[in-house]
């Protein structure tokens, strides 16, 4: 008798209540299963378009911000009395 054929075996003697218990550690052990294995095994195209990301974001050019008002060039240089770099 294979372990399927057990299985069923017992199954088959089950009341209502406990058939139900099992059907939901079933359900339950086929869950851990499935997200182990995706957590195992990373959407390569996602990660892909990540990389992408980094590295278009990594090239970007980065300028210090240029004041368009009096109040705005008076708030630049009040931060970087104290030492703030923007």
């Amino acid at each position: 008798m294979t372990i399927r054929e057990t299985a069923i075996a017992k199954l088959q003697q089950l009341s209502e209540p406990l058939l139900q218990e099992v059907t939901d550690f079933i359900d339950f052990v086929i869950h851990k299963h499935q997200v182990k294995n995706a957590d195992s095994q990373p959407n390569e195209p996602l990660v892909e378009k990540w990389s992408q990301w980094f590295e278009a974001v990594d090239s970007l050019e980065v300028s210090p911000p240029e004041a368009v008002s009096n109040y705005q060039q008076l708030l630049l240089n009040k931060y970087r009395q104290q030492g703030l770099e923007l």
